[in-house]
This record gives C-alpha cells, structure tokens and sequence, in this order.
C-alpha cells in the first residue's frame, strides 16, 4: 500500500510529471493507492477543478480517516521531531501512513524524516 502525500497528489496532476508516472506505474503494478484524509483536505483547498478532483480519486482505493488512533500517534510524533509547528499537518500524515503500514510517497523527505518509522518513497 502507498500513501500518497498533498504534494504528490498535486503533482501528479502535471503531464508527464515525474509524480504522474509513478502514479500510473504503480496503478499498472496494481499496488494500492491512498491518501490520508489530512492530506485531502489540503489537496481540496485547492485551487483544483472538480474535473481534477475526480482524476486523482480514480487512483485512490480509499481516503484513510484520522481517528483517535492516529492523533496519539501524530502527537508523539510532533513531539519527538521537536514540536516545530510546520510539522504539525506533517506528523498527522506521517501517523496515518504508519497506522495503515503504508509506505508514504512525498516530495517532502526533509521533514518527513524527522519521524520514526516512516517508511518514506
């Protein structure tokens, strides 16, 4: 499973995008596509056409919820990175890819590595 983070969901959008191609490639490999729902509130706050909308959720086999589970998670997290605010949207992603045991694919490595047990792509 691959969770994708907002940049990647917003540069797959871009023909022939780098992002694009992974995209497409592990559609065709058959793995299975996510998004945390963090993520996609911050992908539909946009600016994005509902026409580009609808392209990513046909690549998306789910949009995964932050429950309770992953907001303890997502706390330690932004603790042990150092609680730098930027970080706190992050460490809710980072929680949500590492409760689905997903790999999360981000253009972001910088700062998702300040989290451990991420498996970052």
């Amino acid at each position: 499973m691959i969770c994708l983070d907002t940049n990647y969901l917003i540069r797959s959008l871009v023909k022939g995008s780098e992002e694009q191609k992974r995209l497409i490639a592990w559609r065709k490999q058959h793995e299975i596509l996510v998004t945390p729902s963090v993520a996609w509130y911050e992908f539909r706050c946009g600016p994005v056409s509902s026409v580009e909308i609808d392209t990513i959720q046909l690549f998306l086999a789910s949009i995964l919820p932050f429950t309770e589970l992953e907001a303890e998670i997502a706390g330690r997290l932004f603790g042990q990175a150092g609680r730098k605010r930027s970080l706190k949207t992050d460490a809710m992603i980072a929680a949500t890819a590492i409760t689905a045991r997903a790999a999360l694919a981000t253009n972001n490595i910088e700062d998702f590595q300040k989290f451990p047990g991420l498996n970052l792509l």
